[in-house]
């Protein structure tokens, strides 16, 4: 576990960030397992809103997504699902969100931006990035099998860059896939024991991923 879990009484929060179309056991068991490895006094979901690297992409409605988080995360009282991007207009960068909860909580908690390691291979490339390095620390979370050796150096060369902390975690239940779930349900296969049956029955009811 890691070391100082609470910092002189001061709480740490984690922020577990994606689009969630849907968010699946995945996402779930890496919250969790950041939340209880790192002493988190509470991790928040935050469904994005319009993201910048998934302009040319089709996602689903953010109300949907919105709402599939919500009933994935409802019965761990560890967990909170935020509308702070869902309800921007406009394309949503993890700087701003940042900046934003910095001015809700404050400078005291320490924030722990959870992620795969695949978006960690992309950092160099994310909106002001140096910048959001002072506001959060990064927890790379990553599968057995991943090439660690790859991400090690790819996180050598952005702390060399910039002043940062970034974490590798391993979680086994990230071989689950959001695009291998809305594919297996365009061609009528089962997603059963992949995501909670709240969220699998509300895909059904809402007819989501069948185009």
């Amino acid at each position: 576990m890691y070391e100082d879990a609470v910092d002189n009484g001061l709480s740490r929060i984690g922020i577990m960030g994606g689009t969630f179309d849907p968010i699946h056991y995945g996402h779930l068991a890496a919250a969790e397992a950041a939340r209880v490895e790192f002493g988190l006094s509470k991790v928040i979901f935050i469904p994005a809103g319009s993201p910048p690297h998934k302009q040319s992409q089709k996602i689903s409605d953010a109300e949907h997504r919105y709402s599939m988080t919500a009933l994935a995360t409802s019965s761990n009282s560890g967990f909170e699902v935020s509308r702070l991007e869902v309800d921007k207009a406009g394309i949503t960068y993890t700087f701003n969100t940042m900046k934003e909860l910095r001015s809700i909580y404050g400078e005291a908690p320490a924030i722990y931006f959870i992620t795969g390691a695949d978006a960690v291979l992309e950092l160099l490339t994310w909106y002001k990035i140096g910048e959001l390095l002072t506001l959060c620390k990064f927890i790379a979370v990553t599968r057995p099998g991943f090439d660690i050796r790859k991400l090690e150096q790819k996180i050598a060369e952005i702390t060399s860059k910039y002043d940062g902390e970034i974490i590798c975690l391993e979680v086994p239940l990230l071989e689950i896939s959001s695009t291998d779930i809305r594919e297996r349900i365009r061609n009528g296969k089962p997603v059963k024991y992949l995501l909670p049956e709240e969220v699998e029955a509300y895909i059904h009811r809402n007819g989501l991923y069948k185009e």
